[in-house]
């Protein structure tokens, strides 16, 4: 099998974290899950049956109705998640919980359709032979083309490391607060005096010797949500910033405060609390997805090869006519009721 190297070209995908408000930079709202309804409890609860707390793989750790879902259908269900959900699962049990619903709810819609002989409808079955035949092909591809577990080696992970050392990079980066005094963009003229009123009384306020910035910003900033953490908007990175706020603190020093900047919501004061250098992740960080990445690109021209050569020893034969007839024709007219 034709053994392709993975090339210097692989690129990395990053995520820098960063509060910010949405005035300062743009910011994307977590997706809300939608609640789960309760489970009826289990007959038998799960306890640890062993010293060491352990639950034995036949024990019942949840039920709905006659259905019981064992210790070891829910391990199985997790070992077919990938490494980073599995990671997920394991810091927050209520990611366990929903995946033990899921399976309930599914027993439930699974004894219904089975009911009502959903699966032995003609167009059911065909798509189950057709997934069973994809599922065998794909189980089968992964048992050859998955790269044997020493690969890759440290030569090989430092190698495509240094090769792709600048999408590594970490841009600088700034933690901010703020006071907010709001106005709207299209206020009129005494809306707008008035919030300049209260901007300058809160600018003198702020860059008196030894002012309390968070102290303010809890008592007169109109951002509830900054307001709160002291002003706090937490670690924005460079490239993130607005243009607007960019221009003001790239070159403001550690506790000094921006002069006024206008944005649409209103008027806001900046104040440095630290910055962070750019810098490259380091090797020892960045090692595990890099692994992962590098496996994942070799299973895939290990893959192409050896489909490749199937093709080669047996060469289809397609009749180009025919198919094009068959893209013309159109579908046979349902029967009448």
């Amino acid at each position: 099998m034709n053994k392709n190297v993975v090339t210097a070209g692989l690129i990395i995908a990053m995520a820098f974290p960063a509060i910010a408000s949405d005035a300062i930079a743009e910011t994307r709202a977590p997706p809300q899950s939608a609640p789960a309804r309760a489970a009826p409890p289990p007959a038998t609860p799960a306890k640890p049956t062993a010293a060491d707390g352990a639950i034995k793989s036949s024990e019942v750790v949840a039920r709905v109705g006659d259905s019981d879902v064992t210790a070891e259908e829910l391990r199985s269900t997790l070992a077919l998640l990938d490494s980073r959900q599995q990671a997920a699962v394991a810091r927050d049990p209520a990611l366990l919980s929903q995946t033990v619903r899921s399976i309930l709810a599914n027993r439930l819609v699974l004894k219904e359709a089975q009911a009502k002989k959903w699966d032995q409808q003609p167009a059911i079955v065909a798509q189950l032979a057709r997934a069973r035949e994809n599922q065998i092909i794909e189980t089968y591809l992964q048992s050859i083309t998955t790269p044997p577990e020493s690969y890759p080696s440290e030569a090989d992970v430092k190698s495509v490391y240094d090769a792709n050392a600048s999408a590594l990079v970490v841009p600088r980066r700034f933690q901010l607060a703020q006071i907010v005094i709001a106005v709207a963009k299209d206020a009129d003229k005494a809306a707008e005096d008035a919030a300049r009123k209260r901007l300058d009384d809160v600018l003198k306020k702020a860059k008196q010797p030894g002012a309390d910035f968070a102290a303010l910003a809890r008592t007169v900033s109109d951002d509830t949500a900054t307001s709160a953490r002291d002003g706090e908007i937490g670690w924005v990175a460079e490239p993130d910033l607005r243009p607007e706020i960019r221009s003001q603190v790239m070159e403001l020093a550690k506790a000094a405060i921006t002069d006024p900047v206008r944005l649409d919501d209103g008027w806001h004061i900046l104040k440095m609390l630290d910055t962070e250098a750019s810098h490259t992740r380091p090797l020892a960080e960045v090692r595990d997805a890099l692994v992962q990445r590098i496996r994942a690109e070799r299973a895939e021209a290990n893959r192409r090869a050896y489909v490749a050569e199937l093709l080669k020893q047996s060469p289809p034969v397609v009749n180009e006519i025919a198919l094009s007839k068959l893209l013309d024709a159109k579908p046979d007219a349902p029967p009448a009721r």
